[in-house]
């Protein structure tokens, strides 16, 4: 998918997941992200898959007053 590499992302928050490939949603062929959490997210399983729409994904939100990216690529 464009705009998408496969890796390591540091979410807003902190906490790191692994994105591991695109999807689309079956009835309206959204964009999606497929990853899983970092096993040390506490409250996550590491091997759970989860999906997230692209846009929402790339999208800047905003922290402490100023706009930054929800995830961060770092690997």
């Amino acid at each position: 998918m464009e705009n998408l590499k496969l890796g390591k992302y540091r979410h807003f928050k902190g906490m790191i997941v692994d994105v591991v490939g695109g999807a689309f949603h079956s009835e309206t062929m959204e964009k999606m992200v497929v990853y899983r959490h970092d096993d040390s997210v506490k409250g996550k399983e590491g091997g759970t898959l989860w999906v997230r729409p692209l846009g929402m994904f790339l999208e800047m939100v905003e922290k402490d007053d100023k706009m930054v990216s929800r995830f961060e690529y770092i690997g």
